[in-house]
């Protein structure tokens, strides 16, 4: 028996049955939605009404649409990250590859890291704060994109001293042959320091509207913010990095030694 329409503002009752159905795991992640209408027959209103419903639900990040194909409930790879030091330890830091490749990879994933820009540029307050430079200092950063099974997950920004990375492969608009942890620790490299540790600072906040359009979501879907200041033995900051992923599609793990 369909529901009772309500006179009132009928695409409530679409959206919640709907976001009951999609947040109880009865509609699968990927699964297609009724048609609009199958959903306005059912509901006894219009398509108007429910295209406005569909509206909120994709608002919330919990349906996507694809022209001529119709809704779809928005999939959520499980991507769990291990941000103790297990992914910079021993093998993974001989291997050259970044640890959250190898991590994504022993999960079944098909990462990609995609270089998108390099340039000078002046630090913003944040970034020279942690750095310890001067406010406005030149710096090399470094964009990339993280692409995971096809799809865009997140970006990075990685921040680096021009005195350290002026001059090094890390300036250069390519790939760092071997990654950027092996040229930093190469003993006859240009840098020639060693890792030592990392401060991580995490925060959720609403996207801004450049960040929303370049993550390809609804600026009232929650974002995760890394920053992760590494030093090295001496003390010093040698790099920050600002990743920045969407907030549903990661559940991060931390590893804690108390002695």
């Amino acid at each position: 028996m369909p529901p009772r329409p309500d006179p009132g503002f009928p695409y409530h009752r679409i959206v919640d049955d709907l976001r009951s159905e999609i947040l109880s795991g009865n509609l699968a992640p990927g699964s297609r939605i009724h048609s609009e209408w199958s959903l306005a027959s059912k509901y006894d209103t219009s398509r108007p009404t429910v295209r406005r419903a569909l509206a909120v639900l994709k608002s919330e990040g919990l349906v996507v649409t694809r022209q001529g194909q119709g809704s779809f409930v928005r999939s959520l790879p499980p991507v769990h990250l291990s941000m103790g030091g297990m992914h910079l330890r021993g093998d993974r830091r001989r291997s050259g590859r970044p640890g959250l490749i190898e991590q994504l990879e022993e999960q079944g994933h098909h990462p990609e890291l995609v270089l998108d820009a390099v340039s000078v540029v002046k630090a913003p307050d944040y970034v020279a704060e942690r750095l310890d430079i001067e406010p406005h200092a030149d710096v090399v950063l470094r964009g990339e994109l993280l692409v995971v099974n096809g799809d865009l997950m997140g970006t990075s920004d990685r921040y680096f001293p021009l005195a350290i990375a002026e001059g090094t492969a890390i300036a250069e608009a390519q790939p760092v042959p071997g990654g950027i942890l092996a040229l930093i620790e190469d003993p006859d490299g240009p840098i020639r320091r060693t890792m030592e540790r990392s401060v991580d600072e995490i925060t959720s906040r609403l996207p801004t509207e450049r960040e929303a359009a370049k993550l390809g979501i609804p600026r009232s879907l929650p974002v995760s913010r890394l920053l992760r200041t590494g030093y090295d033995t001496t003390g010093t900051a040698i790099e920050v990095r600002e990743a920045l992923g969407v907030a549903d599609r990661y559940e991060f793990r931390y590893e804690a030694n108390f002695r």
